[in-house]
């Protein structure tokens, strides 16, 4: 049978539980108790031949076991860390893609804090019998490394990756070697472990390193410790390692070292200094283990760590704001105090906060973020914000505008406004300020709504848009044909590939903007010394020579849809997110729908909600093909309305979990490739969905949320929804170039005898 697909956002939120329930007793996996800290969201692909079944598997944090069942083992392969609990014995730490046999003849609890993202291969009972005679059966759960498991363990993942692209033949093929592999790896182990104590030394040593593993981070182990932990003798757990090649001394160096060397290397771990990481292990003194790291591995600490993260670095147009060279150290000044005049401020007629280097945050959301405002339900509040591209030309854009210039203020010394995006905040290995990478976009908030908590959801009304003018009262805008954009490998003229900068004149009175000047993105110095290549970082001041400029567009007047690229809540997850690819917290979705008149609602996942605002657009076609709108400065009037849990039934937005858009006309649903990629690709997400969106992921997603939305908005059948869709609703493409690709769909309200699909 060919794959079948499951995803939660096909469905309501109340059915999601039970229809998860029987995607993982599939696997031979149930809930071991509900979901905490997710909307139930979750993602599934299984295929199965005969009595094998693969699954790969996607979810917020859970708890996990297995009922008693008369089969197998089942081969778990994690994609984050997670532990497994046996109903007697100690705990099984397993690490990010290692391979775990779970009994379903005990108890057992699996804990993924993280989130459940894994690959899960089942066998029944039946299968045993054909070569071995019995079903193998082990007395609790193992973590098995080296030689057979790692084959099967990277042969689970590679097939669960292609189950969709495999053919009949070929799947069978693979079901059959991956039923064989298990069964194999399972027999050996439940005879190596069901042997007598004295008489298993491979079975000993085994709990011996599970034992080192889980306390690498104590610089006081000894062996001593170990050995009584496993019930044998110090001399003769000596013995069993140095049988394996190495004494209690070195198998706990090389542990440690090769944990470290991992965390070195990998982009995640970049917020982590090198001391924390050293610590994290067990080393007590930075200096004996930067001395220690460069006789195992050639080289120092942070060279190595210089090393790796350069040669990860990857290349456009996977990343927004990553930079793409560095040429110079930051300098280490520090910032200057920012300005204390007020930027948020209660009025008569509703609170207002102005754009200030305290009043935003740049490139990035988060949770953690404190607000600069607290407002109540139903309050007005009109928010200033700025375009980070602005600095395309500081004379015209930055210059004489007092918020524009704290937030922008950049010299050779400091940054008036340090993190731009989501990176770490020691950024030196990248000879770049703090923050860089990840993310671009400069969003004045949070705004605070009192009494928004988790399950909530928050209604943004968005009553004016008006421009924010520079100095002298006019507006300018930018928009740059980027390397990020969807033309960048299809060019004709010119055989390098070139990024354009085009300047625009914007009237609001008249309804339009025209191209000012263009130019062509030339190796740019920053304050700091380092040249950028590209467009590759925010905020870079450019200074255009009029030699440089040429005439653009003449003749061409664009109408303006002016609307705000971002409008988000805090998500869920904790960290700073990447303000580029949108999510279910709404963000970035360059939608030009979002414009005076429009009301967005987003789901509440923070106490709070926290409110951000941000990337305003003069004007915007739907695909955002060149990788930017004309980017302006503008400043929105809102309404915010909250509406609590208990009182959404019935409402049109009863069952939201994603950004759904409103206008006098109609109903916008927003579909994106990977709708929560954040919990879909867990520790690697913001770099997983840079490299896995497509349109066609972004369709199917759309299409799932309609169908909801006019199945238990509207109360129609599956075929009713269908058939509407098919004959009256509009689906197009929002934008590919933001990372998370994204398709919407337009529900005419006139379809309604009601105008609504709901009467609220």
């Amino acid at each position: 049978m060919g794959a079948r697909p499951f995803t939660s956002e096909s469905y309501a939120r109340g059915e999601r539980p039970a229809l998860w329930r029987d995607v993982l007793a599939s696997t031979g996996l149930a809930p071991a108790s509900p979901p905490s800290e997710y909307d139930g969201f979750a993602l599934a692909s299984q295929r199965a031949c005969g009595p094998v079944m693969l699954s790969r598997l996607a979810s917020g944090a859970q708890k996990l076991c297995a009922p008693r069942l008369d089969a197998p083992p089942l081969a778990f392969v994690s994609g984050e860390d997670c532990v497994i609990s046996p109903e007697r014995g100690p705990e099984v730490p397993v690490p990010r893609g290692r391979l775990a046999l779970l009994p379903r003849s005990r108890l057992w609890t699996l804990h993924c804090p993280q989130g459940v993202r894994a690959t899960v291969l089942a066998v029944g009972a039946e299968a045993a019998p054909v070569r071995f005679g019995a079903a193998p059966k082990l007395a609790n759960p193992q973590l098995a490394t080296g030689g057979l498991a790692d084959v099967l363990a990277r042969m689970m993942e590679t097939t669960a990756l292609g189950l969709e692209s495999l053919d009949e033949t070929e799947w069978t093929a693979a079901a059959v070697a991956l039923g064989d592999l298990s069964l194999t790896l399972a027999h050996g182990l439940a005879k190596t472990a069901g042997a007598p104590e004295g008489g298993a030394p491979a079975a000993l040593l085994h709990r011996i390193h599970q034992t080192v593993e889980r306390r690498l981070d104590d610089p006081e182990l000894t062996p001593a410790e170990v050995a009584a932990s496993v019930g044998v003798s110090e001399r003769y757990l000596q013995k069993l390692l140095e049988g394996a090649g190495a004494n209690f001394s070195q198998h706990l160096r090389e542990r440690r070292l090769a944990r470290a060397h991992a965390d070195l290397k990998s982009p995640l771990e970049a917020q982590r200094s090198i001391s924390e990481i050293a610590y994290r292990y067990g080393f007590s003194d930075s200096a004996h283990f930067s001395k220690v790291f460069r006789q195992r591995f050639g080289l120092a600490p942070r060279e190595f760590r210089r090393e790796a993260m350069e040669s990860a670095t990857p290349r456009a147009p996977e990343r927004r704001g990553w930079p793409s060279e560095a040429l110079a150290r930051r300098p280490t000044a520090a910032a200057p105090a920012p300005p204390s005049r007020p930027v948020a401020v209660k009025r008569r007629d509703g609170h207002r906060v102005s754009v200030d280097a305290t009043t935003v945050h740049w490139g990035y959301f988060s949770r953690a973020l404190k607000p600069v405002i607290e407002i109540a339900s139903g309050d007005r509040i009109v928010i200033e914000t700025l375009s980070q591209h602005a600095s395309d030309d500081p004379e015209l854009m930055i210059e004489g505008d007092s918020g524009a210039q704290s937030v922008f203020g950049w010299t050779h010394e400091s940054k008036n406004v340090d993190r731009r995006g989501a990176g770490p905040m020691d950024a030196s290995i990248f000879g770049r300020g703090a923050g860089e990478g990840f993310g671009v976009h400069i969003c004045t908030g949070p705004v605070a709504v009192k009494g928004a908590e988790p399950g909530d959801v928050l209604e943004v009304r968005i009553l004016d848009i008006a421009p924010r003018p520079s100095r002298d009262g006019r507006v300018f805008g930018s928009s740059v044909a980027a390397w990020w954009g969807y033309h960048y490998g299809d060019l004709l003229d010119e055989a390098p590939p070139r990024e354009i900068v085009t300047i625009y004149d914007i009237d609001f009175e008249a309804g339009y903007a025209t191209a000012r000047y263009a130019f062509r993105w030339t190796p740019t110095t920053d304050p700091f010394g380092v040249v950028h290549a590209t467009y590759d970082y925010p905020g870079v001041p450019v200074n255009t020579p009029q030699a440089r400029r040429r005439q653009a567009l003449e003749g061409v007047r664009v109408p303006l849809r002016p609307h705000f690229g971002v409008i988000a809540l805090a998500p869920r997850e904790m960290g700073t997110i990447d303000s580029v690819p949108p999510a279910y917290f709404g963000g970035n979705f360059d939608n030009w729908r979002l414009g005076a008149g429009a009301t967005v609602y987003l789901p509440v996942s923070a106490p709070g909600a926290l409110l951000s605002v941000g990337d305003p657009h003069a004007a915007q076609g739907d695909g955002e093909v060149g990788g930017t709108a004309i980017e302006c400065s503008l400043t929105g009037t809102f309404e915010v309305i909250l509406h609590k849990q208990a009182d959404l039934r019935n409402k049109p937005f009863e069952d939201l979990t994603y950004p759904l858009i409103e206008t006098p006309g109609e109903w916008v649903l927003t579909g994106y490739s990977h709708p929560n990629y954040l919990a879909e690709f867990g520790a690697g997400a913001q770099s997983e969905v840079y490299a896995k969106s497509s349109l066609d992921l972004a369709m199917k997603d759309a299409f799932r949320k309609t169908r909801r939305f006019l199945m238990n908005a509207a109360g129609l059948s599956e075929d009713e929804a269908i058939a509407l869709m098919s004959a009256a609703v509009d689906f197009g493409v929002t934008q590919v170039v933001d990372g998370n690709w994204g398709v919407h769909a337009i529900v005419r309200k006139c379809l309604f005898a009601s105008g609504e699909p709901l009467h609220k």
